[in-house]
């Protein structure tokens, strides 16, 4: 181990404290990480590791047979997991012939007696050591800051959960998204209704990409828990079927909310539910009717000023298709006649939406954000989760997002459907200009387009998320669309002529 690594001492009362904290690791542990597990017999190994691959597993009833044996027990999880029992190893260097490089690359290694294998372990591995005292067990762990840092974040929650009246609760990893937001769902010990946590230590600053300011600030990205709380608030007081905030601690980035559901928008084969979405729309023209103000008290000493999706945050999303798809797409960065001309193009697209309706747009309305509540009516069937990116903007930009599914393929005939019920509704509020909402969608519709098919490719290449890459067919069919209206010619004309080709 090396001189960086630091420790932490944690005194486990009895089973149900250990088993406490194999979940707890379940939810810090990621693929590469080695959990090497030592003590003396009846320490507790053995059930540190079967409470951690049943956490892992969501399944508490997992069957978890020692490896004692056949020295390795491997499961297909979440993360993969190897379970080696090192205890009747010849020779360290048969870890090589068990495939333990091979199961670290792919997942996670859960190790027992690693004191069996001398120098064959990584170097960064976290290093658990169980010992008896008095009518429990202490353990001491050991890890690379790195890895430490994970660890010392569950615990943090668990230590949330339990100032809160969630003492004993179990947690389970439920999602985790394109930014460090991750999400838990917590079942009380008590057998009460299941809760959500989410975890968001904030955002990191990142490097200076417009006027010294990183790329989150620019795009007027949340950074803390504040603007969820006060966006989820604002809606509720407003009639809609937003979470409510049952804890929160602003300064670790920890959140417990309501569970709206599991229903969604799609269905068995991950197609869109008519109805569903019909709905969603419905909910969309109800909220772009409200006037919503900029400032949203949070606590006694804290209001949110909602941002206004203004024209440097509109520009510097539409740049990640010049920056990163351009380049991924033809195998050469943009001149700088192109970068001129392009920006120029949208700064006079953003001129068109000067005299276009504003209103609060919740930024990502779309299929993983939708809750179905079936069993309510009216706007609340439409559950509203993850809107802490909210801002004041052209109202049509959430109607483009939802009609124009980033993850799912809407149909044309849905997507008109969609549309003429939009307006529909909004003429029936009365005052509404269909002309320029139209052209308003256009144009809002090619900036979220323009600014996935660049960010995909970002993703992809800077974050090593290739998953997110099988969306890009139908971003640029969605941008095809978008083109049709007139107010896009000089946008597809760009396009096409930079080698993006008619998308």
């Amino acid at each position: 181990m090396t001189a960086s690594n630091s420790s932490i001492s944690l005194f486990l009362a009895d089973d149900a404290a250990t088993a406490e904290l194999g979940e707890d690791l379940a939810l810090a542990l990621k693929v590469g990480d080695c959990l090497a597990l030592s003590g003396d017999l009846g320490a507790g190994k053995s059930s540190l590791a079967r409470a951690l691959l049943r956490a892992m597993a969501d399944d508490t009833e997992l069957d978890v047979p020692s490896p004692t044996f056949t020295l390795v027990q491997s499961y297909e999880l979440r993360i993969p997991v190897s379970h080696f029992d090192l205890y009747r190893l010849g020779d360290p260097s048969e870890l090589t012939e068990l495939g333990f490089d091979e199961a670290l690359q792919i997942g996670t290694c859960l190790v027992e007696w690693p004191e069996m294998a001398e120098g064959e372990l990584p170097k960064d591995r976290i290093d658990l050591k169980l010992t008896h005292e008095g009518e429990g067990r202490r353990v001491t762990i050991t890890a690379p800051a790195k890895q430490m840092a994970r660890i010392e974040r569950v615990l943090a929650i668990r230590a949330f959960l339990d100032t809160h009246g969630y003492r004993g609760a179990h947690r389970r990893f439920l999602t985790g998204d394109a930014s460090l937001r991750a999400y838990e769902s917590i079942h009380p010990a008590n057998g009460g209704s299941r809760v959500i946590l989410m975890d968001w230590p904030g955002l990191p600053e990142g490097p200076p990409v417009l006027d010294g300011k990183p790329y989150p600030k620019v795009a007027h990205l949340a950074w803390d828990t504040y603007p969820f709380v006060a966006i989820a608030n604002i809606l509720h007081e407003n009639g809609f079927a937003a979470p409510e905030i049952f804890a929160a601690d602003y300064n670790q980035g920890i959140l417990l909310i309501e569970d709206l559901g599991t229903d969604g928008v799609l269905d068995a084969e991950g197609k869109p539910i008519a109805e569903r979405y019909r709905e969603s729309v419905a909910c969309l023209a109800h909220l772009h009717g409200l006037s919503i103000p900029h400032d949203i008290p949070v606590t006694p000493d804290h209001i949110h000023h909602i941002p206004d999706f203004d024209r440097t945050a509109m520009k510097m999303e539409a740049r990640l298709l010049l920056d990163w798809h351009l380049p991924w797409k033809r195998g050469t960065p943009a001149s700088d006649e192109e970068r001129a001309d392009y920006l120029a193009i949208w700064d006079k697209l953003i001129d068109q939406l000067e005299d276009t309706e504003k209103n609060l747009l919740l930024r990502d309305m779309h299929s993983p954000n939708i809750i179905w509540r079936a069993a309510k009516k009216g706007i609340q069937r439409i559950g509203l989760i993850d809107f802490q990116d909210a801002m004041i903007g052209p109202t049509s930009y959430d109607v483009a997002s939802l009609m124009q599914d980033a993850r799912v393929t809407i149909e044309r005939d849905l997507h008109d459907q969609l549309m003429s019920d939009y307006l529909a509704l909004r003429h029936a509020q009365g005052g509404f200009d269909e002309a320029k909402f139209l052209k308003s969608w256009a144009i809002m519709s090619a900036q979220r387009n323009c600014k996935l098919a660049g960010l995909w490719v970002r993703l992809l290449q800077r974050d090593g998320k290739p998953g997110y890459l099988k969306h890009m067919p139908r971003t640029l069919a969605y941008l095809a669309i978008a083109f049709e209206h007139e107010a896009l010619a000089p946008l597809r004309e760009w396009c096409e002529k930079a080698g993006i080709g008619r998308v």
